[in-house]
């Protein structure tokens, strides 16, 4: 034994070294294509979309304010200055601002433009307000309703990364700060990127510390001795350093659910390690050597252990059934941590637990007395209201039954960023003042002879453009159609009302001689090369996912009766599209995973009890805890989206371990000769406390993560607390009453 353990705390020490080294090779990562549902045809329809145009996130918008009106000299001159600036900015391809637009003028002579601000001439500021007010194309876009704020439209390039965003974004920061603007405001997907980016670092970092913390307190709570709090900490601490250390080596990169990890790690350790110590002092006590209560542990505890060990892992591991990366990342990396945690536990606690005595791990007290007297009475509490436990857990599966049915996938981008931080108030801001975040594109394919620029497509687009400017929600609508409009108004004097297509195709004809002089760079972004296709793109608020889809099913339906389909056909798609077909694949995938965990628990239950009955009696609690989280969400209203989805693979995985340790003590004590009651009651007294003891740790655990500022962690950490906390309960209340009337003697 001696040679053993050893050998186990040498190659420990030797692991966590090398892990040491490879926690600070780790990375982090957040771009919004990690959200694309994987092999979606939508998701291929639009890859093969943006190559002839471009994506359509690949801009940054910055909104400077002037609370007293932006209509004032100096600061249209500063406004202007720092317009022409951000062209000089890293990785920024083009910036336009409301102070370089200029209407064309058509004269006698020649065509010749005029500024819609006259920065230098102030007199004329009042007709310039009322003009660019009343012009649909600058409102909600380049300048708010009410005047107080201009915006800076950037066009980034393609591809920005993450060191490229943090480069452009701390370059745009340095730039601002030369000017006196009362308040500045960004959106964007590179500005998404740095700041969520920096949100999971400090996700990580916090949610290690305080779980430590946590943990830390509990030991102290439990044992009131230095080796048994020493050998707890450590053991926990190792699993987590050796898990980091297995991202770090693999290289895979830690997304939005990596704050989850440390929490995970600290929590399943200490739920096995309180298991084996337990059960260690416990033969201590009862007389064994050191030797004989090691190999008792290692054979009971061990075995049941693993189980719940590998029954984790496998809910874990059904998340990767998902379609959504970050969510298949988290799911296998989650149940890698929980065979790391099992195999610390097993050969290094072990290893350091057989060189110590009672005596020497844990103080009794008044502690150990309590936790008889309470699992004595829940013993007794079972046994004398079998009828009002199976009552009460009848009337409250019809309670919950109905709150699942009220769960809505109305997901919104802003629930998902960090509480009380810069991206959130300004994500908000420009949600309120201008025309939002969400694109919401058309694709635009010309039917038969017909070219994208023809008149008759053009009056085509046009009916549909004119239909989305009765939302109020969408806003910012732009398409091939705008450069003539822009031409006939010119021709109209300029007035607001002539801003529209053509009233005759001999028009048309006499415009479109001007729109091919276009730079071919511009026309092309709305425009394909081979004047095939077009694109009809605007923005749309933050509505939510559900109320956004049923927006679009409604469009769809007014395009199937009143657009005519021998000129055009059109379909709907962008980022924000694709984004939200999610919130059908979160529930698909979370049935499909769900079904997948039940059923392979349920095999591995059937290959430990060898018993049908057994099987069914252990699943039946283990649904309870998924049923009450689904109806948290359906009472209190909040979206499953993918970030939540994730608890009921993390509750059934983590909830079905206390069954197992409850029925391998039952069944164990069943074949030692015990009947029924006496193996119901040594169950009670010797697994009860570390069920009760892991489920209390498990429930403050998760509560850690209200720490977080990150609301779906928040969300995620409080809804598997009082879940896990009914899991408990199912377990010595329902679990103790199935097996006196499904297994009697």
């Amino acid at each position: 034994m001696r040679k053993l353990r050893v050998l186990s705390i040498t190659i420990f020490t030797i692991l966590s070294i090398i892990s040491l080294f490879y926690v600070f090779q780790l990375k982090f990562a957040f771009s919004l294509d990690q959200f694309f549902p994987e092999g979606d045809k939508e998701l291929e329809f639009f890859k093969e979309f943006t190559k002839d145009f471009e994506t359509d996130i690949n801009f940054l918008l910055v909104a400077i304010e002037r609370k007293e009106g932006v209509f004032e000299q100096s600061f249209l001159e500063d406004f202007h200055d720092f317009t022409l600036a951000t062209r000089d900015v890293p990785y920024v391809k083009k910036a336009n601002s409301l102070t370089m637009v200029s209407y064309p003028l058509k004269t006698p002579f020649a065509i010749t433009t005029v500024p819609a601000i006259h920065i230098d001439q102030p007199d004329r500021y009042e007709k310039d307000k009322k003009r660019i007010l009343e012009d649909d194309r600058f409102v909600n876009t380049l300048i708010d309703e009410d005047a107080t704020a201009l915006v800076v439209a950037i066009k980034t390039a393609d591809t920005v990364g993450l060191e490229e965003s943090a480069v452009l974004i701390n370059a745009m920061n340095d730039l601002v700060e030369q000017y006196s603007f009362d308040d500045y405001h960004y959106l964007g997907p590179s500005y998404f990127q740095k700041e969520m980016v920096e949100m999971q670092m400090r996700e990580v970092i916090v949610s290690s510390i305080v779980s430590g913390i946590l943990v830390f307190f509990v030991m102290l709570w439990l044992f009131r001795k230095p080796w048994g709090i020493a050998i707890s900490l450590s053991s926990i601490a190792l699993g987590l350093l050796l898990f980091m250390g297995f991202m770090g080596v693999t290289g895979l990169e830690l997304n939005v659910m990596a704050a989850l990890y440390p929490v995970l790690m600290i929590i399943v350790g200490t739920s096995d390690v309180i298991h084996i110590m337990s059960k260690y002092i416990d033969e201590l006590r009862k007389g064994k050597s050191k030797k004989e209560a090691i190999t008792i542990t290692i054979k009971e505890i061990g075995l049941a252990t693993l189980l719940t060990s590998l029954t984790t892992a496998v809910g874990f591991a059904t998340l990767m059934t998902s379609r959504i990366g970050p969510i298949k990342d988290f799911g296998l990396n989650a149940a890698v941590g929980v065979i790391i945690a099992y195999i610390t536990v097993i050969f290094f606690t072990t290893a350091v637990l057989s060189m110590l005595k009672t005596d020497q791990l844990i103080k009794l007290g008044k502690g150990q007395a309590f936790w008889e007297k309470l699992m004595q009475w829940t013993y007794n509490y079972t046994k004398q209201n079998a009828r009002k436990i199976s009552i009460g857990s009848v009337l409250f599966l019809a309670f919950c039954l109905y709150g699942i049915s009220l769960i809505t996938t109305n997901y919104r981008i802003e629930s998902n960023l960090p509480r009380g931080k810069k991206i959130s108030l300004d994500f908000s801001y420009f949600e309120e003042a201008f025309a939002g975040f969400r694109p919401m594109e058309f694709a635009v394919f010309a039917q038969g002879d017909y070219k994208a620029d023809d008149f008759k497509v053009l009056k085509e687009i046009d009916k549909l453009e004119t239909h989305l400017s009765t939302f109020p929600s969408i806003r910012s609508i732009n398409s091939i159609t705008t450069i003539y409009k822009s031409i006939n108004q010119m021709n109209g004097s300029n007035k607001r009302e002539s801003y529209k297509l053509p009233d005759t195709e001999s028009k048309y004809r006499r415009y479109k001689k001007m729109a091919d002089k276009i730079p071919e760079s511009n026309a092309n972004v709305l425009m394909s090369k081979d004047q095939k296709k077009a694109r009809i793109n605007s923005r749309i608020l933050d509505l939510g996912a559900d109320e956004v889809q049923n927006l679009s099913g409604e469009i769809d339906h007014w395009i199937s009766e009143n657009i005519d389909s021998s000129v055009i056909k059109l379909r709907q798609t962008g980022t924000s599209f694709i984004l939200d077909k999610n919130a059908e694949y979160v529930r698909q995938n979370l049935l499909e995973g769900l079904a997948l965990a039940i059923l392979i628990v349920a095999i591995l239950m059937g290959m430990l009890f060898k018993n049908v009955k057994m099987v069914i009696i252990s699943m039946i609690p283990n649904m309870l805890p998924l049923l009450v989280a689904g109806a948290i969400l359906g009472y209190t209203g909040i979206e499953l989206e993918a970030g939540i989805a994730i608890i009921f693979a993390v509750i059934f995985g983590i909830a079905v371990d206390d069954s197992i340790h409850f029925l391998s003590k039952y069944k164990l004590s069943r074949q030692k000769g015990l009947d029924m009651e006496e193996a119901l009651h040594i169950t009670f007294m010797e697994t009860g406390k570390a069920i009760c003891l892991t489920s209390v740790i498990l429930f403050f655990g998760f509560l850690v993560m209200l720490f977080s500022i990150h609301p779906p962690s928040v969300t995620v950490g409080v809804l598997i607390s009082v879940t896990l906390f009914s899991a408990v309960l199912a377990d010595l209340l329902l679990l103790p009453v199935l097996i006196r009337k499904w297994m009697r003697d």
